[in-house]
C-alpha cells in the first residue's frame, strides 16, 4: 500500500483530498491500494474569509462526513516535524500523545498565520481574526464594552493594517459596536497604515471607491504611520500621536505556517516553499506544497499565487491531483491560474467586484454586495457529502478559472 499525506484541512488541503480521491477513483485504484489521509486538528473547514463578521465561532463547516464518502482517513491532530529524509511526520494529539505517520507522497497545506511583530503590548492587548479562536476573542471583547461607562477609548477601534482584511475588519465594526453599544454611543473606527495609500496591493482602479465607502461608514485613515505600542486603554503611533482605544485589531500581514521550514527547499520572505509548475517542491521530490504554503507561478506574464482562498482552492486541487498522478504513473497536470479577481466588502450594505491583476472595477454597490455574500456563503463552502458532488467540485476547482 501507498500513502499520500495531506497536511491540513482549510480550502488547499480539503481540495487536495477532495482531487487525489477523484483521480483514484478514475483509475479504479483501490483505497487499501493507495491511502489518501489527512492530518489536521479538527475535521473543519475554518471559513477564514469571513472571520471578520459578528458570531465567528459559527463560521466552519464539518468534514468527516465529506471524508468518509470519498474513503479520505482522517487523523486527528497537530504536525509537529516532518522528516523529508525517511518520508514521516510526527503527530501530537489532542491529549498530548505522539505518534508518527509514513508517507510516499506529501502535500503540505497548512496554512498561515498572522504576522505579529514585537510592538509592546500587541500581545497582551491586541486582538485579530487570523484564526477563529481570534475572532471569538475578538467578539466577546466587543460585547464585554456594553459593561463598561461610556467614554472615547471604549467606542474607539484601531485597526493596524490598510490591506484587504483591514478593510474589511474596519467597514464591519461600525455597525457591530452600534448594536452592541447602542445608537448614541460615539463610534470611531481607525485604520493605520505604513503605506501612504488605502488597500496598495489592489492598486489604483478600486481605490477612489474604496476611499468614498470608508468615509460613508465613518472609518478614518491614519497613512504613513505605525503602530509603536498599546497599553489596553490607548495606542500610541510612530509619529508620537496618541489615541484612546480600548480595542486594537492587528491586520498585518501573514507568514506561510512554520513547518515549511523544516522542508530543505528554498523559501521567499513570507516563508512560502518556491514551487514548480506541478507545486511539486523541487529540493525535496516527494513533497508537493498548497495554499498559502506554496509560492507558485499563475501564468507566464511573472504572476505569482497570493495568500487567498481563491487561489488555495486551485493550488490544493492540482497538488493532489499531481501528488496522485506521481504514485499512479499518471502525468501531471502544470498548475496555471491566469484570472484573479477580487470582491471586497466594505460594510453592511457595499462592497466592489474586480478582475484581473489590475483589479479593473466590474461590480460595486449592492451588485457586488450581493456577489460577496454568494461567494461568502456558497462558493467557499465544501460540497455536499456525495461522491459525485465531492469530484464534480474538485474538477471545478481544479480546471475552471474565474
Amino acid at each position: 500500500m501507498k500513502r499520500l499525506l495531506i497536511i491540513g484541512a482549510g480550502f488547499a488541503g480539503m481540495y487536495a483530498a477532495l482531487s487525489a480521491a477523484r483521480l483514484r477513483d478514475a483509475r479504479k485504484v483501490s483505497p487499501d491500494d493507495l491511502e489518501i489521509s489527512l492530518v489536521a486538528p479538527e475535521p473543519r473547514l475554518v471559513i477564514r474569509p469571513r472571520l471578520y463578521e459578528s458570531r465567528p465561532e459559527t463560521l466552519f463547516a464539518p468534514l468527516s462526513e465529506l471524508f468518509e464518502v470519498l474513503d479520505v482517513c482522517y487523523e486527528q491532530g497537530c504536525v509537529e516535524t516532518v522528516h523529508t529524509d525517511i518520508g514521516s511526520v510526527e503527530v501530537v494529539g489532542a491529549a498530548g500523545e505522539r505518534r508518527s505517520l509514513s508517507y510516499d507522497r506529501l502535500v503540505l497545506a497548512a496554512g498561515s498565520r498572522l504576522f505579529k511583530p514585537d510592538v509592546p503590548g500587541l500581545a497582551a492587548f491586541g486582538f485579530s481574526v487570523d484564526q477563529i479562536d481570534d475572532a471569538a476573542a475578538l467578539d466577546r471583547h466587543l460585547h464585554a464594552l456594553a459593561e463598561r461607562p461610556a467614554s472615547a477609548p471604549r467606542d474607539t477601534a484601531v485597526v493596524a493594517g490598510g490591506g484587504f482584511t483591514g478593510i474589511e475588519v474596519a467597514t464591519e465594526l461600525p455597525s457591530r459596536m452600534r448594536a452592541i453599544l447602542g445608537s448614541e454611543a460615539n463610534i470611531r473606527v481607525i485604520i493605520v497604515d505604513r503605506n501612504e495609500v488605502i488597500a496598495p496591493a489592489m492598486g489604483a482602479n478600486p481605490r477612489p471607491l474604496i476611499e468614498a465607502a470608508l468615509r460613508e461608514a465613518g472609518v478614518e485613515t491614519r497613512l504613513g504611520v505605525g503602530i509603536s505600542a498599546l497599553d489596553g486603554a490607548s495606542v500610541t503611533l510612530s509619529d508620537g500621536t496618541r489615541i484612546g482605544s480600548a480595542t486594537v485589531v492587528w491586520a498585518g500581514g501573514m507568514r506561510a505556517n512554520p513547518l515549511t521550514e523544516q522542508i530543505p527547499a528554498e523559501r521567499e520572505r513570507s516563508g512560502r516553499l518556491i514551487v514548480d509548475s506541478n507545486l511539486r517542491v523541487p529540493d525535496a521530490p516527494a513533497v508537493f506544497a498548497a495554499g498559502d504554503t506554496a509560492r507558485a507561478e499563475t501564468d507566464d506574464l511573472g504572476n505569482r499565487s497570493l495568500m487567498s482562498c481563491q487561489h488555495a482552492n486551485r493550488l490544493g486541487a492540482v497538488a493532489g491531483f499531481n501528488a496522485a498522478a506521481d504514485l499512479l504513473g499518471v502525468p501531471p497536470e502544470p498548475y496555471r491560474q491566469k484570472n484573479y479577481v477580487t470582491c471586497l466588502d466594505l460594510g453592511p450594505s457595499t462592497a466592489v467586484f474586480a478582475r484581473g491583476w489590475d483589479s479593473k472595477v466590474e461590480l460595486t454597490g449592492e451588485q457586488a454586495k450581493n456577489m460577496k455574500r454568494e461567494i461568502n456563503t456558497k462558493w467557499i463552502y465544501p460540497p455536499r457529502a456525495e461522491r459525485s458532488a465531492a469530484f464534480e467540485a474538485a474538477e471545478w476547482a481544479r480546471l475552471v478559472d474565474y
